[in-house]
C-alpha cells in the first residue's frame, strides 16, 4: 500500500466538514480520491455508492461500508447579544465542549471561527459551580455584539451547521495521527484503499463501496444502503473508540497500535460468529495484528445491514481512535493499514461457498 498517498487521503477526509445531513464536502473529497475505481451514484440523503469497475453478473455482492458524517453542532438560536445557542448533532460529553474553537457555516458556505463559551467561574454562584455542565448553558462567541450583526455581517442563521476547529496532522517518527472526525473518515479512507488495492484482482465476489450518511444520528443512511445494495456479505469499517486510556489493561480491547478491533457484540448487533471466526483466523494466518472486543454499548451501520436481505453476515473492522466524539482523535496509521490489509485478504479468499457456510 502507498502509505504517503493514504496519509494525504486521511488528512483530506479528516479536514473536510460534514456533520450529519451536511456531508456534501466529504463526498466531493471521496469522489476525487476514488476516481477511476468504478461508477458513482448518489441519492438525496447523500449516500454515495461506488460500484467497482471489475464487477460482473452472477457473483455474490460484498458491501464495503463506512459512514461519511461526523459529530458536530447546529445553531439553535441567536441571542440579542450576538452569542449563538446550539444543539449537539451526534453524541457529545458536555465537559469536552467548552473553551474549544469551532467553525460555523454561513449562507455563502464559508466557515466562520468561534469559541464555545460558558459562564466564567468569577460570576458563578456556589450552586452553579456544583451543577453538571450542560450544552444549554453554553454559547458560541463569534465576536459579534448583536443578533443583527451575526445575521448581516457574518451571514449566519439558525440551523447553520457547526464543526470542530481541528487540522489533521501526522507524526511520522511516532506513527501518530491527530485530527477530527476519525469516526469515521478513517473508515471512508479504508473503503477507498481496499477497492484501490483490489481493482486489478480477479475476485469471486462483486464489490460495492458505500459511504453512508447520517450514521451519527441513527444509522439512517445504512437503512437505505442495505435496501439498495442487497448485499450477501458486508464489511463495515469504523473509527472505534479506543479504551486503552480508560480501562485497566486486562479489560482493554481496543488498544492503540495493536491492530484493528473486530467486535463480537454491541448494543444493537451480534456479529455472525462464523464470519467473525473466519476473519480472526485470516488475520492470524496472514500475520495481521487484530483485536477482538465485547461491547455493551454503541453501535455501527452493521446494526442495520445485518438485518437486511434476509440476514447478512457482517463484521466490523475498527481502527482504534482515542477520544472519539471530541475535537481531536488520536490514531495510528499502522492500525489503519492492518485493517485494510485484513479486508483485502478476506476478499481475495472469499467464495460463494464460504459465504454460504456463514
Amino acid at each position: 500500500m502507498d502509505k504517503q498517498k493514504n496519509i494525504k487521503r486521511i488528512k483530506r477526509l479528516s479536514d473536510a466538514n460534514g456533520i450529519s445531513g451536511f456531508e456534501d464536502e466529504v463526498l466531493e473529497v471521496i469522489r476525487s480520491e476514488a476516481a477511476g475505481l468504478g461508477e458513482f451514484e448518489e441519492n438525496s440523503l447523500r449516500n454515495l455508492y461506488l460500484t467497482a469497475s471489475a464487477n460482473s453478473s452472477g457473483k455474490p455482492v460484498v458491501q464495503l461500508d463506512a459512514h461519511s458524517d461526523e459529530v458536530g453542532f447546529m445553531v439553535r438560536a441567536i441571542r440579542p447579544d450576538g452569542l449563538l445557542e446550539f444543539m449537539n448533532i451526534g453524541g457529545w460529553v458536555p465537559h469536552n465542549i467548552p473553551a474549544h474553537m469551532v467553525r460555523v457555516r454561513n449562507r455563502k458556505g464559508e466557515y466562520v471561527p468561534g469559541v464555545v463559551a460558558s459562564k466564567p467561574p468569577h460570576y458563578m454562584s456556589e450552586e452553579e459551580r456544583k451543577a453538571p455542565l450542560s450544552i444549554d448553558n453554553m454559547a458560541i462567541d463569534l465576536g459579534a455584539k448583536s443578533a443583527e450583526e451575526v445575521e448581516a455581517n457574518f451571514g449566519i442563521d439558525i440551523a447553520a451547521p457547526i464543526v470542530p476547529e481541528a487540522l489533521c496532522t501526522y507524526d511520522e517518527s511516532n506513527d501518530i495521527l491527530m485530527g477530527k472526525a476519525f469516526d469515521n473518515r478513517l473508515g471512508c479512507a479504508s473503503v477507498i484503499a481496499a477497492m484501490e488495492e483490489l481493482q486489478n484482482e480477479s475476485l469471486k465476489v462483486n464489490l460495492t463501496g458505500v459511504f453512508a450518511a447520517q450514521e451519527e444520528v441513527g444509522l439512517r443512511g445504512a437503512v437505505l444502503a442495505a435496501r439498495k445494495v442487497q448485499p450477501d456479505l458486508a464489511i463495515v469499517f469504523e473509527g472505534c473508540p479506543a479504551d486503552d486510556t480508560v480501562m485497566p489493561e486486562y479489560k482493554a480491547q481496543t488498544v492503540l497500535k495493536k491492530g484493528p478491533m473486530l467486535r463480537h457484540i454491541d448494543a444493537r448487533s451480534i456479529t455472525n460468529p462464523r464470519f467473525q471466526r473466519y476473519a480472526l483466523d485470516m488475520a492470524a494466518k496472514k500475520g495481521i495484528p487484530a483485536q477482538s472486543a465485547v461491547r455493551t454499548g454503541g453501535s455501527t451501520n452493521a446494526a442495520q445491514i445485518h438485518l437486511s436481505n434476509e440476514g447478512v453476515p457482517t463484521i466490523v473492522i475498527g481502527t482504534p481512535v482515542r477520544y472519539a466524539h471530541t475535537h481531536y482523535g488520536i490514531s495510528s496509521y499502522a492500525d489503519f493499514e492492518a485493517g485494510v490489509q485484513l479486508a483485502i485478504a478476506i476478499l481475495k479468499d472469499i467464495t460463494p461457498e464460504i459465504i454460504a457456510s456463514f
